[in-house]
């Protein structure tokens, strides 16, 4: 498993992202997964950076036999986002309300999401399994 911490400062979320995208766990994945994991990586650095308040950002990743399992931890507000109203992606661009796409598509995305408040920290944990 790897872990890596960070200070989620403004304007750093790239160098962020690009650390974590680097991680030796995510080199081997086939192309699909990659850009799988790094859509789902971006939207959720990029959240914690924006919108927590949060002094850090903890990930871990670990591969798994079928698959990985990616863990982001926060001290931030605490925010569940799996209960945000969803998107109505079925509407016309121009009657959709600003916000919530970037979890709506981590879910649709992931094989699982998970959402817990623990010790003052969210913790939002993702997995996506190996396609058979």
């Amino acid at each position: 498993m790897k872990q890596l911490h960070f200070q989620p400062i403004e304007g750093k979320s790239i160098e962020i992202i690009e650390t974590i995208a680097q991680t030796e766990e995510l080199a081997s994945l086939d192309p699909d997964m990659w850009r799988t994991i790094r859509v789902v990586i971006e939207e959720l650095v990029l959240n914690i950076v924006s919108y927590s308040g949060s002094d850090y950002i903890d990930f871990e990743i670990q591969g798994e036999e079928d698959g990985y399992t990616m863990r982001f931890r926060d001290g931030g507000v605490p925010f569940n986002p799996l209960e945000r109203e969803m998107p109505n992606v079925t509407l016309p661009m121009e009657q959709r309300q600003i916000g919530g796409l970037g979890i709506f598509m981590v879910i649709h995305l992931m094989d699982t999401v998970e959402y817990a408040y623990v010790n003052g920290e969210n913790v939002l944990t993702t997995t996506l399994r190996h396609k058979k």
